[in-house]
C-alpha cells in the first residue's frame, strides 16, 4: 500500500472569502466608531478655548469694570491656531453681560455645530440638529 502524503501549500479560495468577510465587518464596525472619536477630539478645541476665553473676559471686567472696553473686545478674535472653530463675542449694550460662540468651519465634518457661553456660565450648543443647555459632545446628545 502507497502512503502518499498530500501537503497542503497556501489557502484554498473559501478560506480568503471568510477572511475577507470577517475584515470587512470588522471594518463596517470600527470605521464610524473611529470617526466620531477623532470628531469628539476636534471638539475639544471649542470647549477648552471658550473656557479660556470666559476666563479672559472675567479677568478684563475685573481690570476695566465693562466687558464692552476695547481690550475686552480684543480678545474676542479667533485666536491663533484655532482650526475647527471660529469665535465671536456679543459684549451686549449693557457693560456687564456678554456672550461668547464657538462655530464649525469646514473640516468638522458636521454641519450647523455650535457652542456659546455667557458671563453666567450658561451653556447652549447645537450639535448636527442636537441642542441642549450644556456642551454636547456627542451626536447622540451626550454632555
Amino acid at each position: 500500500m502507497n502512503n502518499i502524503k498530500h501537503l497542503q501549500k497556501g489557502v484554498t479560495l473559501v478560506e480568503l472569502m471568510i477572511v475577507v468577510a470577517i475584515v470587512g465587518i470588522l471594518a463596517s464596525i470600527i470605521v464610524p466608531s473611529y470617526a466620531d472619536y477623532v470628531q469628539r477630539g476636534k471638539v475639544a478645541e471649542a470647549t477648552s478655548t471658550l473656557a479660556d476665553l470666559k476666563s479672559r473676559m472675567e479677568q478684563c471686567f475685573q481690570d476695566h469694570k465693562d466687558y464692552t472696553h476695547a481690550t475686552c473686545a480684543a480678545l474676542c478674535a479667533t485666536p491663533a491656531g484655532s482650526k475647527y472653530f471660529s469665535y465671536s463675542c456679543d459684549p451686549a449694550s449693557t457693560t456687564d453681560t456678554y456672550t461668547l460662540a464657538a462655530t464649525a468651519v469646514a473640516g468638522l465634518g458636521v454641519d450647523n455645530f455650535s457652542f456659546t457661553i455667557n458671563q453666567d456660565s450658561a451653556k447652549t450648543s447645537n450639535f448636527g440638529g442636537n441642542s441642549g443647555n450644556c456642551w454636547l459632545t456627542k451626536k447622540t446628545g451626550g454632555c
